[in-house]
């Protein structure tokens, strides 16, 4: 299959002079109403450009990019799933669209009603008690999980408590969320099977800790068969067990984090209920917690009395609001969609088939690339390319030049030359076959040329190190 991704010189939109079609009146009577002289915008600075240019523009925009809707998208710990257009197509109804974010209850009944169902909905995947979907991002969601511990800990007179432990295997943003939150980050090793050290989890573990922060499966694809030990080891000292929700998608209707022993957990709608991934916003990312978290949770939560629905601020202890409203309604209302979509079996059935696609792919490429730990993978697998003599980054791009998206490259850190790829259960079997073939074709390669890739895109090979060194954090 050829490919050559679209390229053009486009222009900034305050380049264009084509001037516009359409005309915005001005508001020459602004105090007729009633708006203070002192908040008027009578000088609205955007360019003046006709709606043809417009379009035109950003769809050549989106030619030269690439997104789920383009093809297969397997950047592993991301779970990047084609995004259903039942969902979108739900999300735009105008009863939805138009609805305002600070009506009164009475008026939004049927909005609340879909908040209300979807944290019952959430409730009984993950064996949780109470949820909230204020959090506007799974990192958002993960961060208020941990204000609810801190808040907890604060309110049990447990000042002691500074410390977070987390596996060398956690994502990235783990460690960030406990730092914002005022902890100290304590890193463990994973043992040779890529699973938690128990040993060093022992040695962790101390009236200091406050939390212990793991995905199960983890990053390497491995579902730790442990986590009942760990769960018994971290609440023997009093500390709190949380669940990183990046990989819950691999565990629908098997287990959850509830029957595994865990007390507060988030959730990441775009990486289990294909919501948009976002890029900045908008997000969701739900907090579910135990009963004894209750009482801490953000607010609002949607509550159901007397047959009408309404904004639950009773908890007493609560860390506070951590958005605007009830959280991101358009998000909310599209994992409702999916969920309602596909029910309960439909769910469990997807999670089998990101398994069965996960190992199936990782099957057609072992006998050329090292798979480091256990043979059988969970959602997605980590390759390493050291064995080869080529860079993961040079078969990256490699990839790129194919008109697919290339995995995650050096992440885990405890893979040397990785790769980690997560084809989800929404990619057909000649997708998976095709992408095994040109990582397959990548190695046969000469590392010469390999560095000369990618060569079909708008942009090729670029200067990484003085991008990262010669930061422009500002147009």
């Amino acid at each position: 299959m050829s490919y050559h991704q679209a390229e053009y010189d486009e222009p900034l939109l305050n380049q264009f002079r084509s001037g516009s079609t359409y005309r915005v009146d001005t508001l020459e009577h602004t105090s007729d109403l009633g708006i203070p002289q002192k908040i008027q915008r009578n000088d609205l600075n955007i360019p003046d450009i006709a709606e043809y240019d417009v379009v035109r523009h950003f769809t050549r925009l989106s030619q030269m990019n690439f997104g789920v809707d383009v093809g297969f998208y397997p950047l592993g710990s991301c779970t990047m799933k084609f995004n259903p257009k039942f969902a979108d197509q739900i999300a735009s109804f105008s009863e939805f669209r138009d609805s305002h974010p600070l009506a009164p209850e009475e008026f939004v009944q049927g909005n609340l009603r879909i908040v209300y169902e979807l944290q019952e909905y959430l409730k009984e995947l993950s064996d949780m008690d109470f949820v909230s979907v204020q959090p506007l991002a799974g990192a958002h969601g993960e961060f208020s999980g941990i204000l609810v511990a801190r808040k907890y800990f604060q309110d049990t007179n447990q000042p002691e408590r500074t410390e977070v432990v987390i596996p060398d295997s956690a994502h990235g943003t783990n460690p960030a969320s406990a730092a914002m939150g005022g902890f100290n980050v304590v890193e463990i090793p994973s043992d040779g099977d890529g699973k938690v050290n128990l040993k060093a989890l022992e040695a962790a573990l101390s009236k200091k800790t406050a939390v212990f922060m793991i995905t199960n499966p983890n990053t390497l694809g491995i579902f730790d068969d442990q986590i009942e030990k760990i769960a018994e080891m971290v609440h023997s000292v009093g500390a709190v067990l949380y669940y990183d929700g990046a990989n819950f998608n691999a565990i629908l209707g098997r287990t959850s984090p509830g029957r595994m022993g865990f007390d507060i957990v988030h959730f990441n709608l775009h990486k289990t209920f294909a919501t948009p991934h976002g890029g900045g916003g908008p997000g969701a990312g739900p907090i579910a917690v135990k009963s004894r978290f209750r009482e801490y949770l953000p607010v609002p939560i949607v509550g159901l009395k007397d047959g009408k629905f309404f904004l639950d601020y009773s908890a007493k202890k609560s860390v506070g609001r951590v958005s605007g409203t009830i959280g991101s309604f358009g998000v909310l209302l599209r994992a409702w969609s999916y969920i309602r979509y596909h029910g309960a079996d439909g769910l469990k059935e997807n999670s089998s088939f990101a398994v069965l696609n996960t190992n199936y792919l990782k099957k057609k490429v072992e006998n050329r690339f090292d798979v480091p730990f256990y043979k059988l993978k969970k959602h997605e697998f980590v390759l390493s390319t050291a064995n080869t003599g080529r860079r993961a980054t040079d078969v990256a791009k490699y990839v790129l030049d194919h008109g697919m998206h290339p995995p995650t490259v050096y992440f885990p850190m405890l893979v040397h030359e990785s790769m980690m790829i997560e084809p989800t259960e929404s990619v057909s079997r000649q997708d998976l076959d095709r992408y095994a073939d040109v990582l397959i074709s990548a190695v046969d390669e000469s590392p010469e040329r390999l560095k000369e890739r990618p060569l079909n895109t708008p942009v090729t090979r670029i200067d990484e190190v003085k991008a990262a060194r010669d930061l422009k954090v500002r147009w």
